[in-house]
């Protein structure tokens, strides 16, 4: 006999009316689709609602579709972000997912490296009580979701499968690396901060270094591997370009991926690490440094403008690349010996790359027109300068997956 659950998602889940799909058909067709999804969880709501006693079958499905997303290549932070950037869904779908990911989480006794971190991002509040008829639309709409999502490159392994576990790192430098860049983000002192995150970047090249030395005294056989880091917008092609500076600073791979909003980021673990905690912290000193700017324009009679802040986050991007490089490149220059090694483990990061994307484009960034908004972006990450200047051009570049 079939389920409620059965009738119900072959009426709201299992049809041809995907919206998504029919968008390129025109927007006749894509209304259509709109409308004929609407219904068909309409149709499966009621019956659920109808039948508490096929809650638990529900609550089962969920689970098991969470599982098949992640079998498909997708993390419990993708999952989270790809439901905020539904059209349709809100914060009651996100807590939804949330729990069905942690109840699916809960059934391994360990996880992939990473995971626990993402974990402790994802809400812990329990979706709102409701009627029946609500519940079971929101389930329904995000079981859609996760239906729909596609196979993507894995970054690491899935729960219950065995983890090889990376050379251990060095703990202190980490915690001095964070605490530089808790302080460069603290300060209203913009040549201060930049000065932090100079000597945080130090400290991350050298950490590298005594990584790699620390492998080959070890002989360890450990490999490059990946990680997602979510590039939300507005301004997401200027903080791609932002991220692939920091990743190619930190002897990584950056390759950024438009439609679902993150880019994936290779490399050995300790420095895809760093990676993320630098671009993080540049991401927080570029929104107050942008802030600060806007006001003094305001102040001087212009208003701000969309061109102004995608000008000055891109020209921010350009420069801070340029500075993390040339420090980066003093600590390698002085490597000695260890140079080989270094080399080594480029070349394998490449590879990597090239074997996980072997088809990329790169595009130029548009819309940078604003020549106040470059120039305040450039002063802002250029106040602690260090080394030779930087390149006048006013073009960024990030690497994308071709579609």
């Amino acid at each position: 006999m079939t389920s409620t659950v059965e009738r119900a998602f072959a009426a709201a889940l299992y049809t041809d009316s995907d919206p998504g799909a029919a968008k390129a058909a025109g927007r006749a067709k894509a209304a259509k689709a709109v409308r004929a999804a609407a219904q068909g969880v309409d149709t499966g709501a009621s019956l659920l609602a109808a039948d508490p006693s096929a809650d638990a079958e529900l609550d089962a499905r969920g689970r098991e579709f969470v599982r098949r997303a992640w079998e498909r290549g997708w993390q419990p932070a993708d999952v989270i972000r790809m439901v905020v950037r539904e059209e349709g869904l809100d914060a009651e779908h996100v807590r939804l997912a949330a729990r069905l990911i942690r109840a699916e989480t809960g059934r391994y006794d360990t996880l992939p490296p990473r995971w626990a971190a993402q974990l402790a991002d994802v809400p812990d509040e329990a979706p709102a009580p409701t009627d029946r008829f609500s519940a079971a639309t929101r389930a329904l709409e995000l079981y859609r979701l996760l239906l729909r999502l596609p196979p993507i490159e894995p970054v690491g392994p899935v729960p219950g499968e065995s983890v090889t576990a990376p050379v251990a790192g060095d703990s202190r430098a980490l915690a001095r690396i964070r605490a530089l860049l808790a302080k460069a983000e603290a300060t209203g002192y913009p040549p201060e901060a930049e000065a932090l995150t100079a000597k945080a970047q130090e400290l991350m090249a050298r950490h590298a270094v005594d990584e790699a030395l620390l492998a080959s005294r070890a002989q360890a056989k450990d490999a490059p591997a990946a990680c997602r880091i979510g590039v939300d917008a507005p301004y997401e092609t200027a903080k791609a370009v932002l991220l692939d500076a920091v990743a190619t600073a930190n002897r990584c791979r950056a390759v950024w991926n438009s439609a679902f909003g993150f880019s994936t980021v290779v490399g050995f673990a300790s420095d895809l690490e760093v990676v993320e905690l630098l671009y993080t912290s540049l991401l927080v000193q570029g929104d107050a440094a942008m802030t600060r700017a806007e006001a003094e324009q305001r102040a001087g009679g212009r208003k701000r403008t969309k061109t102004f802040r995608q000008s000055f986050l891109a020209a921010y991007a350009h420069r801070v690349g340029a500075r993390l490089a040339e420090v980066s490149g003093e600590v390698t220059g002085a490597a000695g010996e260890l140079l080989p090694v270094l080399v080594a483990r480029d070349v394998a990061v490449t590879d990597r790359a090239e074997e996980m994307f072997p088809e990329t484009v790169t595009t130029r960034m548009r819309g940078v027109t604003d020549g106040a908004g470059w120039d305040e972006g450039t002063a802002a990450a250029q106040r602690a300068r260090l080394g030779r200047g930087a390149g006048t051009s006013t073009e960024g570049q990030a690497r994308l997956r071709s579609s």
